[in-house]
């Protein structure tokens, strides 16, 4: 167990001092950090608290979770780490390799509308009628 948590369904009016104020009763709070919307500068409805111990982690999840703030249950859990997210690039229509789709593929065998000489779909296959 780790001594880093996250807090979520947050009243968007919560911010970081309101945060460490909920969870000070509970331990020590060494951070605590509403996450904003970088254009808007609008809550995102969530956070993550750092309490000094693990111990206090754990009794700060215990108390804190389901608790009404501003009509909202909060949940409170450990943090995890975040997951590395998938490359941007590639995907949608055109994208990559490997053939298929609009006028994609090779020509000799792509399907596929307009596709090369050997494969089905529109476009393919026998050239004399």
């Amino acid at each position: 167990m780790g001594n880093k948590l996250y807090v979520g369904n947050l009243p968007y009016s919560f911010r970081d001092d309101d945060l460490q104020q909920a969870f000070a009763a509970h331990g020590t709070v060494t951070s605590a950090k509403v996450m904003m919307e970088r254009d808007t500068g609008r809550s995102k409805g969530f956070g993550f608290v750092e309490m000094g111990s693990d111990a206090e982690a754990q009794t700060a999840i215990n108390a804190m979770n389901g608790q009404q703030y501003g009509g909202r249950g909060i949940v409170v859990n450990e943090a995890r780490p975040m997951e590395p997210r998938p490359p941007r690039s590639g995907g949608g229509f055109g994208g990559g390799g490997g053939g298929g789709g609009y006028g994609g593929g090779s020509r000799s065998g792509g399907g596929g509308y307009g596709g090369g000489s050997g494969g089905g779909g529109y476009g393919g296959g026998r050239s004399s009628y």
